[in-house]
């Protein structure tokens, strides 16, 4: 049986965009912050449909960093799914609604930061 290889900072942000396109969340992208943020290299920014939706994600994103040796250090909102996130150190996972995502509107905030292919 072959040993998986580690997934690397940048592929694990670019799965974890993954599970939440393939949870149906929309809008869905990932932002390279290196040299522009001093607390993470990777934003991770999704809207989910509804606050089910968004914890399945959410749980996912956390299983697959697990399986793959990245902790969570910190998660918040997750009672109530409006805006929750994931912090990996490395790479900080967001899961809005549909209102919360447009007020706080990460993407203009990082607007000059690349964005990863899915």
């Amino acid at each position: 049986m072959a040993k998986k290889r580690p997934l690397t900072t940048r592929k694990f942000a670019i799965e974890a965009a993954k599970i939440a396109l393939e949870r149906h969340c929309t809008d869905v992208v990932a932002l390279d912050l290196k040299g522009k943020s001093p607390a993470t290299d990777y934003f991770i920014i999704a809207t989910g449909t509804s606050d089910r939706q968004i914890r399945t994600v959410a749980d996912e994103i956390t299983e697959l960093g697990r399986e793959n040796n990245f902790r969570v250090f910190g998660r918040a909102g997750y009672e109530q799914a409006k805006w929750l996130l994931l912090d990996f150190v490395d790479v900080v996972v967001h899961v809005f609604d549909e209102e919360y995502r447009e007020h706080y509107d990460l993407e203009l905030l990082w607007g000059d930061a690349k964005k990863l292919k899915i």
